[in-house]
């Protein structure tokens, strides 16, 4: 990925696989430096959390079914990340302001720059808790909070903090994959439509590249003001 002037990193000009995402993502908050960037994944995989259990029910099913499975550095339980979804991540220096103390609760101070991107295309959004549901899907029942419209759960973040940097990152599906939400999560359809939505349906159908570089701007708007 090319690095432009100040803290933005340019969206990769080909769709990434969930894995290379994830090890940049590892890089740069090992660099410490200031950084926004976006993508748009080429590929499906399980996402997990740090301290997701190895026999987790949605780990077991993806391993029978030859899903990659993505273990990343930071919280939550998993998620399916599908070819099309768009992921973002912001790298803070540990002094950084947006940090503080409260940081692990702080998913509307540092993803205010994804509210901002979707009130660009008049879509209003919030961080909230999660709607709570069963089992193991992030965004209804993890932790923390989830972005909402309209009370269904549009994408979710995490955070990882070292002791030179904080990385939060999130996804944004692009449309909701019943398929895999069934296989993985034993999520119903009814249950899906009903608490999920999606930047196909958010945008009317807006390309995903297009949504993901507007997303950077906005995210590197946010940081570099503070």
């Amino acid at each position: 990925m090319t690095e432009a002037a100040g803290p933005v990193h340019e969206s990769p000009a080909r769709p990434v696989s969930p894995e290379e995402y994830t090890r940049e993502d590892d890089r740069l908050l090992q660099d410490g430096v200031l950084a926004a960037r976006t993508a748009v994944l080429s590929g499906g995989a399980l996402s997990v959390g740090v301290s997701q259990r190895e026999d987790s029910a949605c780990i077991q099913r993806a391993r029978k079914m030859g899903i990659p499975v993505v273990r990343r550095s930071t919280g939550g339980l998993g998620l399916w990340h599908a070819p099309g979804d768009v992921v973002w991540s912001i790298v803070l220096p540990r002094a950084h302001p947006l940090v503080g103390h409260d940081f692990s609760r702080a998913y509307a101070r540092l993803g205010l720059g994804v509210v901002r991107f979707l009130a660009a295309r008049n879509v209003q959004a919030k961080w909230q808790p999660p709607v709570g549901g069963p089992g193991e899907y992030c965004l209804l029942s993890g932790a923390g909070s989830v972005l909402a419209v309209n009370g269904r759960a549009a994408g979710g973040a995490a955070q990882h903090l070292t002791r030179q940097a904080l990385l939060h990152h999130g996804v944004l599906p692009y449309r909701v994959d019943h398929s895999r939400l069934s296989d993985l999560f034993d999520l119903s359809a009814e249950l899906a439509d009903r608490t999920l939505t999606s930047l196909d349906e958010l945008t009317h159908g807006a390309p995903a590249p297009e949504l993901a570089t507007q997303l950077r701007l906005a995210l590197a708007s946010v940081i570099g003001e503070s």
